[in-house]
């Protein structure tokens, strides 16, 4: 008698145990929806982090070529400079009146 109320009792707890650990549907439903929901939360700001890069790197890619141009422009304003300069210590001074 004894080892039948152990099994029963055995049996109970073995029976809550392995019914509780089962998962509805609905709260894995319920815990997919929330877990999709951070997803397309994280996918929106990367789209957003990635609109923001492109722009900063049209922008940059735009100052480059300015700085660029305004080297080269420098760089034959500083021939023109330097000829003038050459011209200007070889020509004879006129005293000024």
């Amino acid at each position: 008698m004894m080892t039948r109320k152990l099994a029963t009792a055995a049996l109970i707890v073995l029976g809550g145990t392995s019914l509780g650990g089962c998962a509805t549907t609905d709260y894995v439903d319920e815990q997919i929806a929330l877990v999709n929901g951070r997803i397309d939360g994280v996918e929106s700001r990367l789209q957003q982090t990635d609109s923001t890069a492109q722009s900063a790197l049209s922008q940059a890619q735009a100052a480059n070529t300015a700085a660029t141009n305004a080297n080269r422009r420098i760089d034959q304003l500083t021939g023109r400079v330097d000829s003038i300069e050459q011209r200007m210590a070889q020509a004879p001074r006129a005293p000024r009146n």
